[in-house]
């Protein structure tokens, strides 16, 4: 069903919006209250005459409207505070609240907010005595010739003077004679800064920022910015002075240190935030803050955006931006021209008829209404700024003539307006200017710096044939060197997959370098072959030096499990072929084999020789796309514990390196007893292993015979999958087979198992015409046999009917309150949060549950006489909110009985030890002196007993050599963000329940 908007304004910038908003398939109609002659009646978009200055009218018009969202258009209402007011009505509003608005409502709020959060800006002072500040004008030593009203002056309250008698007499006139009334009762003296201005923009849900394309301005009145400031008489966007790596210097020093900044002083900032930005020859510094879209910049911006707008702000509200990220056009540009009223800035005449309209349509432009109304059918003036006219087109130059184009066919009594928007840009892009290769995204520096530190990676390497060294042009072997007589060269390639999907997610980039080379060196052993050296590739979009260095030193360190040097490889960065944070990986392995030992030996291979498995690790390196899609349609992600007394998460699980067997099985492969050897890679057994046997025979195994990893179980298990796709798809627990004689099977295996865990699995038999190369039998009971994912097993199948409420109490920051709300947001959960409550007020967690928008309540424990009357107020609060479960979450306060007694099986806490072990306070130090390797955290239900309830769920961590209480308890603190969570999910979802005597049982 389509949603009803309203946009609050008059404005160019309110045309724009509901204009952008009406292209919605969600919005079945925009009113604009009180909107212009452009609002007034066109498709999708009217007008409204509610009183916008009445919030507790304007609340109830929403609701009797069925009004979806308000967005709020300028500065005034935000801060009057209509966001407060309609969100506490129940009304869904797009922009900060009055508090978050003070950025562009209090100039020396904003500035002394840029100084603590050390944000760069022009130097400055504030003053609320006019003689203070002409003191100050004259004796700073710095140009301090900016004069700025502090309040709200509708765009028009800075005055940049040419000297201090001109900044002194700007002083006079906004503090003594009232120029812009009470917005000038203090006013920001500051530095004159050089250099380009421009606009940069984001929407923002508190936590993440969308950048949007920068724009530029032109604030005076006449071509070659003469005459008075304006509000704005046009803008471009893009605008081509900010480059792709200053526009990110802008959004990660300006934009997110303010969203930062403003919700780690504990007011969350949503909505649009606007940066005005003075480039410096010192970088970026904010001129200014405007806490919604600018006019004219709203009327390029937009046409711009290619997603859809109301799906952006409401993923902003929801604070979901970080999944919902706008895209914008490529390769446009869009110019608006602003054409005001004779007399504009000051005094104009109004009620002017406005003809040509259509003719600008018919160009193709889009003409957005301001200062325009309806008299006796016609469209007439109403304002100063009236209407701007914007083109979008592919350059800047195009869209400028179009512009233009379509203000000559627009007429009225004394329009007033400018011909050379976008001069700078179009006069920045005619200059002569050599590129560097750093401007195209490629960082010369970082690659040197990365092939340093990983020097003596790959110098640890050197073996018996080459010392390992970077820098040259090539690597060099020497087959002598190595001992070999008539050697026949072997090369393998390969790389890992999206099993680099799960390693970028989990941020664990260690590992995936054994896979890289397992892959290629275990390849080579088919055919006998000693892996002598290895080359990497490394590719990404921009060098992570961090990452890349993690990921080689796990193949420096693999290459020295397979006994091969690192003898050389490739890293590189191309802008573009990749997103920010992926990277690709491939790799190449040489082997030498003397010519009389080569397998497979196909003629040797006979009806009745034995099959030998040697285990895998895991899942290896294949089929990872069908692992991601299971784990996506499942109830967990990566980082879900997979067991109750473990401590290791899916991610860890399924990032298990795969395993190298060179070293292992080269002395057997050796030894003339082995006639083939496979590697069990992409396409599972059933394709690989008859790529070493002859056509006249094949191979039967038994399933039985091996173990076959929990993984496997369960991903057969919850990915609903055919035994044929199991074996095609996934190696089953069988990393590497060998064909053997039967007489030598058990000599042979007992070599393998000096090593590695081994099994007889199967035989070689004549192959009938038509039948399968490879049967395997009794894999359903083997895949059955094994317990699965013990998590998974308690809640696999359970149906959701709905959300059970939950609340969680807090004390202070609530360690565990992120994890379990990041858990709780998840569709497949079971529970929701609809409260947190906490004893103190002021604290972190609280900031938690607004920016994740939990209704929060504080109820201060030292305003009752007794810890029952604390009790009941809060069990009044929870059930105000139908409140279903409760989590304690670092809450700092004794429950009494009758509370305990009532909601008996419904509270949850966690404990930082394995209970019953190390009850009470000092955990972490107990666990210390008694010595135990081992401790971890436990859920439980409360008693009335301290840490003395029914144990829910448990996750064990090791007990370091060396461990401090601090180091030790970082890490219980991981182990409780996941095991909280799964702990409410099996509560939720009625896997747990507290039967009789206090004691748990399962369903």
């Amino acid at each position: 069903m389509a949603d009803q908007v309203l946009v609050i304004g008059s404005g160019g910038r309110e045309h724009a919006l509901a204009w952008k908003l009406a292209q919605s398939p969600h919005i079945k109609h925009v009113f604009v209250a009180p909107g212009n002659a452009g609002t007034a009646d066109s498709g999708k978009i009217s007008n409204s005459a509610i009183s916008v200055s009445n919030h507790a009218a304007l609340a109830q018009f929403c609701r009797d409207a069925e009004i979806k969202l308000v967005v709020v258009g300028p500065e005034v209402p935000l801060a009057a505070g209509i966001v407060d007011d309609l969100t506490a009505a129940g009304v869904r509003c797009f922009g900060p609240t009055a508090k978050a608005a003070q950025l562009e409502s209090s100039k020396s709020f904003t500035k002394d907010f840029l100084d603590r959060h050390e944000i760069p800006t022009a130097r400055w002072k504030s003053f609320t005595d006019p003689k203070a500040a002409c003191s100050f004008i004259n004796s700073a030593n710095f140009p301090a010739l900016v004069v700025k009203a502090s309040g709200l002056a509708a765009g028009k309250g800075v005055i940049v003077a040419s000297n201090k008698e001109e900044a002194c007499k700007a002083v006079t006139d906004i503090m003594q004679d009232k120029t812009f009334g009470t917005a000038g009762e203090t006013v920001v003296v500051e530095e004159l800064l050089e250099g380009e201005e421009v606009s940069c923009l984001c929407f923002t849900d508190g936590i993440t920022i969308a950048s949007m394309p920068p724009a530029q301005d032109h604030k005076r009145l006449m071509d070659g910015d003469e005459g008075p400031n304006t509000g704005g008489m046009g803008a471009y966007s893009p605008a081509p002075q900010i480059s792709k790596d200053l526009l990110q210097k802008i959004r990660d020093t300006v934009l997110q240190k303010t969203v930062d900044g403003m919700r780690k002083e504990g007011v969350p900032y949503f909505g649009v935030l606007y940066a005005g930005l003075m480039l410096t020859k010192d970088g970026p510094k904010v001129l200014e803050f405007n806490c919604r879209f600018g006019d004219p910049e709203c009327q390029v911006i937009l046409p711009l955006l290619k997603s859809d707008l109301y799906e952006v702000m409401q993923a902003v509200i929801n604070k979901k931006l970080s999944s919902s990220m706008p895209v914008w056009f490529e390769d446009s540009a869009a110019v608006t021209v602003v054409m005001a009223s004779e007399g504009y800035p000051g005094t104009y005449p109004r009620g002017l008829e406005i003809t040509g309209l259509s003719k600008a349509k018919q160009l193709g432009l889009e003409v957005f209404h301001a200062g325009t109304a309806l008299k006796d059918g016609k469209v007439v003036t109403s304002g100063g700024r009236v209407l701007t006219v914007t083109a979008i087109k592919e350059d800047l130059m195009t869209a400028l003539q179009e512009a233009n184009k379509g203000v000559a066919a627009i007429h009225f009594k004394g329009a007033i307006y400018r011909k050379d928007i976008g001069y700078r840009a179009i006069a920045f892009l005619k200059q002569s200017r050599g590129l560097t290769y750093k401007n195209s995204g490629v960082d010369i520096a970082a690659g040197n710096t990365l092939v340093q530190k990983i020097k003596p990676l790959a110098s640890a390497t050197s073996r018996s044939g080459c010392n390992a060294e970077l820098g040259g042009f090539a690597g060099l072997f020497d087959l002598k060197a190595a001992g070999y007589k008539d050697p026949i060269l072997v090369s393998g390639t390969d790389g890992v997959g999206t099993k680099l999907k799960i390693a970028q997610i989990c941020k664990k980039h260690d590992t995936i370098g054994q896979d890289l080379v397992a892959m290629c060196v275990n390849d080579i052993l088919a055919q006998g072959a000693e892996p002598l050296f290895f080359l990497d590739y490394f590719a990404c979009g921009k060098l992570d030096v961090e990452v890349a260095q993690g990921v080689i030193a796990g193949i420096a360190e693999a290459c020295k499990k397979a006994g091969c040097a690192l003898l050389g490889g490739e890293t590189a960065e191309m802008p573009g072929m990749y997103p920010p944070g992926e990277y690709d990986l491939a790799g190449f392995a040489v082997g030498a084999v003397e010519r009389g030992q080569m397998l497979p030996q196909l003629e040797r291979i006979t009806d009745g020789d034995v099959v030998i498995g040697v285990a895998s690790s895991g899942v290896h390196s294949n089929g990872y796309s069908l692992v991601r899609k299971i784990v996506e349609k499942s109830s967990f992600d990566f980082s879900s514990p997979v067991d109750v007394s473990g401590y290791q998460t899916l991610g860890d699980l399924l990032l298990t390196p795969t395993k190298i067997y060179s070293k292992a099985l080269l002395p057997v492969l050796r030894s003339g007893h082995v006639k083939a050897y496979a590697h069990i890679t992409g396409g599972g057994l059933l394709e690989n292993i008859p790529r070493v046997l002859p056509e006249s025979v094949g191979v039967i195994l038994d399933a039985l015979t091996w173990k076959v990893p929990e993984i496997f179980c369960w991903l057969h298990k919850e990915g609903n999958l055919s035994e044929e796709e199991m074996i095609r798809t996934f190696n089953c627990g069988i990393g590497a087979v060998l064909v053997v004689q039967k007489e030598l099977a058990h000599q042979i295996l007992k070599d393998i198992e000096r090593h590695e865990a081994a099994w007889l699995i199967g035989k070689v038999v004549s192959l009938q015409k038509g039948s399968a190369h490879v049967k395997v039998h009794n894999l359903l009971r083997a895949l059955q046999a094994n317990r699965s994912l013990s998590l998974h097993s308690h809640i696999q199948g359970r149906i959701q009917t709905k959300k059970v409420k939950v609340a969680v109490l807090i004390s202070g920051t609530g360690t565990n309150l992120e994890a379990l709300i990041s858990s709780t947001k998840k569709p497949t959960s079971f529970a929701q949060i609809v409260l947190v409550i906490s004893n103190k007020a002021g604290v972190e967690g609280l900031r938690k549950a607004e920016r994740a928008g939990i209704s929060t309540r504080v109820i201060d424990h030292k305003l009752y006489e007794s810890r029952t009357e604390f009790d009941s107020a809060v069990d009044k609060v929870l059930e105000e909110f139908s409140v279903e479960l409760i989590c304690l979450a670092g809450f700092m306060r004794i429950l009494s009985g009758p509370f305990v007694k009532k909601w008996e099986g419904k509270i949850l806490n966690i404990h930082p030890s394995l209970l019953p072990s190390f009850k009470g306070a000092n955990a972490h130090k107990l666990v210390l002196q008694a010595g135990v390797r081992v401790t971890g955290c436990t859920v439980h239900f409360v008693a009335e007993e301290v840490d003395a309830g029914a144990i829910i769920f448990q996750e064990a961590v090791p007990v370091k050599v060396g461990d401090t209480v601090e180091t030790l308890s970082e890490r219980v603190k991981e182990a409780e963000h996941r095991a909280f969570p799964a702990a409410l999910q099996l509560v939720a979802s009625g896997a747990v329940q507290v039967g009789e005597a206090g004691k748990i049982y399962w369903k």
